[in-house]
């Protein structure tokens, strides 16, 4: 038996928090989390408050019910996605002594309207559904060779065999950055991922210089030589008018490498986990492929995997709760696409079911830019696993092993099907 976590400390409840909006839960280090995510989030979502305050971590609300996630990811007014004040954070930057290196920061997705559009808009082109739609090919082909190479061994291990290297690789192309750095750069986005908990800012910018500096290169030669992919048509658009800066390309460059690279992949094994373990499923989509579409996004809702924060922008009240200028909130998507006001039956995976309308993409301003591009990936992920696969299920003799941060992830999930 692996060790079982030590929780964060318990911090003090503040005044203005009543004891009825108070549920203990260490999002990064739950033991029921950390052993199966799904069934710990459905048990969180029937169980806690659709509001609660946490005393872990720090202290820190918890959004997860469907309609108050909506809300809030939806008012920048009122909850803010720059973790510190972009003001402050400008001036801080400025008092750093000559010569030190850049900060950067992850832009849009920490920058508030108005000043957020500014930097998403360069953006909008490089995922816009024309663009994503002429990738199709490509992601097939290498959907094909990725699990073509496995499927003569009769088992896998599924995240480094075919859920990683396909949309990791897919991202690097399109970004313009070299194939056989993808280990190092992996290694890179697990570090910043598996950190977060205990990270103070100090260390939290050390980390993001890292991935800037092992991206720099790259960078400036997509200046000097231009290629068709998303760093070349950055230094290319103007931001209120102006060109783009070295630090304009890190700043986007440190989101797009995270982001980018430790996303679809989560989807991907949460689906061949719930295939592995419904043989009935997989037939009825082998026979029926029409229907994939529709399985996609029932997948998602199930096993949404993304847990952006949020900053208390002002003293507030919201949904009956009084909430303080600067408190932590975190947007709990998996559990308010578990919500059961929202879905009836939940946990169930129904391929009928009328609602499907999830948030694995986020709302509001901060909707993810890249979700038609998830949907097609995942799209021809299901073609191609289910028409160059047996049946396949769970290896009995391996257990599943999860990663639980700001994303819920699948570290190893192991294969087995006839020969």
């Amino acid at each position: 038996m692996p060790d079982q976590p030590i929780l964060s400390e318990e911090a003090a409840k503040p005044d203005h928090v009543p004891e009825t909006a108070v549920y203990d839960f260490d999002m990064f280090r739950d033991p029921d989390l950390l052993a199966d995510p799904h069934a710990r989030i459905l048990d969180l979502a029937q169980k806690a408050p659709k509001i609660f305050w946490t005393p872990r971590n720090g202290g820190h609300w918890i959004f997860q019910g469907q309609n108050a996630v909506f809300d809030a990811a939806r008012d920048p007014d009122s909850f803010s996605s720059e973790g510190i004040p972009h003001e402050q954070m400008m001036a801080m930057l400025k008092m750093m002594p000559e010569g030190s290196p850049h900060i950067p920061i992850p832009y849009p997705i920490l920058l508030d309207p108005p000043l957020h559009e500014k930097y998403r808009k360069p953006l909008q082109g490089v995922f816009s559904p024309r663009t994503v739609m002429a990738l199709k090919d490509g992601i097939r082909a290498l959907a094909v060779e990725l699990i073509d190479k496995v499927a003569g061994e009769g088992r896998c291990e599924f995240m480094s065999a075919v859920a990683e290297p396909l949309p990791v690789q897919i991202f690097l192309r399109m970004l313009g950055l070299p194939l056989e750095m993808m280990p190092q750069y992996r290694a890179l986005v697990k570090e910043n991922l598996s950190q977060q908990a205990d990270s103070n800012p100090a260390e939290s910018m050390q980390r993001l210089i890292k991935v800037a500096a092992v991206m720099r290169e790259e960078v400036l030669a997509r200046r000097d030589d231009p290629k068709d992919d998303i760093l070349s048509l950055l230094w290319q658009v103007e931001i209120d008018g102006q060109p783009t800066t070295l630090d304009d390309l890190e700043n986007y460059g440190v989101l797009l490498f995270i982001a980018g690279l430790d996303t679809v992949m989560n989807s991907m094994g949460y689906a061949a986990r719930h295939l592995a373990q419904d043989a009935k499923l997989q037939d009825r989509l082998r026979a029926e492929p029409g229907l994939i579409p529709e399985a996609v996004e029932e997948m998602l809702r199930l096993y949404t995997f993304v847990i952006p924060p949020r900053r208390v922008k002002k003293d507030l009240e919201f949904k009956g709760l009084q909430m303080k200028q600067n408190e932590r909130v975190m947007l709990y998507l998996p559990a308010a696409d578990l919500d059961p006001d929202a879905f009836p039956d939940p946990g169930s995976y129904d391929l009928q079911r009328e609602n499907k309308v999830h948030i694995a993409f986020n709302a509001g301003p901060h909707r993810c830019l890249g979700s038609h591009l998830a949907r097609l990936e995942l799209q021809i992920f299901y073609e191609e696993l289910l028409a160059r696969l047996p049946r396949f299920r769970l290896d009995p003799e391996q257990e599943t092993a999860f990663l639980c941060s700001h994303i819920l992830g699948i570290d190893k999930l192991h294969l087995v099907w006839d020969m």
